[in-house]
């Protein structure tokens, strides 16, 4: 076999595999990655890599790694759940760096975070003022999570015992000119009341790309033709 025919079919199955192993491992590992499944992506992808252009090894061989390395990580996860001790080794623990609106320069050192660090971090939340936090704490994610002091936080319909229905989540009814009518089902509409809406609002379903119903049953429209009026 010619080695480029050979590498392509060993890239392809290298692709097919990663596929398949991160829908079983599940959408957890691309989302915020613990330490372990950091170490357990990269090991995978150089594995990966490995199986697709070391022609002079066996292809199994590159399988079998895969597979030791996801019946690890299968092993990892259950333990996590089974054990807060656990997770606490494998994934660490969140640390609070500003309690009481005071910094804790401790636990800054101890997660080498700088004050820029810290300032930047809190810009990316919308804190530009440090005297209005109250409760800042770094994830296990490496994400920094804030709590503002009472007085700035956001007014809400509680504060003010405002009664607020329940919110119903926007539904797209119509995805790439085609009618969702599982989507229209999931929010108690049918492609009647659709197409009479779209009468009232003057457009035919040929003309759109995209529609989505809001919580009070109001449709936003994006038709093919960007010159069109959305409504």
């Amino acid at each position: 076999m010619p080695t480029w025919l050979e590498i392509t079919l060993r890239t392809l199955m290298a692709v097919t595999v990663l596929f398949i192993i991160t829908r079983i491992l599940g959408k957890r590992q691309v989302s915020q990655l613990s330490l372990f499944e950091y170490i357990t992506g990269i090991s995978i992808g150089n594995l990966a890599a490995y199986l697709s252009l070391d022609t002079d090894s066996e292809w199994y061989i590159g399988i079998i790694a895969l597979a030791v390395w996801v019946s690890i990580s299968f092993g990892i996860e259950f333990l996590q759940l089974k054990s807060k001790r656990a997770r606490d080794f494998l994934d660490g623990t969140s640390t609070i760096l500003m309690r009481n609106g005071k910094i804790l320069e401790d636990n800054l050192r101890e997660e080498r975070i700088t004050s820029d660090e810290l300032l930047e971090m809190l810009r990316k939340k919308n804190v530009f003022n440090v005297a209005q936090v109250d409760f800042a704490i770094l994830d296990t994610s490496g994400e920094l999570n804030v709590l503002l002091k009472k007085e700035y936080q956001p007014l809400t319909p509680s504060d003010i015992n405002l009664p607020v229905p329940p919110e119903k989540y926007n539904m797209a009814v119509i995805m790439d000119g085609k009618i969702m009518e599982d989507s229209l089902k999931k929010v108690g509409l049918n492609r009647d009341w659709l197409n009479s809406k779209l009468r009232q609002l003057g457009v035919s379903m040929d003309k759109i790309y995209f529609a989505q119903v809001d919580s009070q049953n109001k449709l936003y429209i994006d038709p093919y033709d960007d010159s069109l009026k959305r409504h």
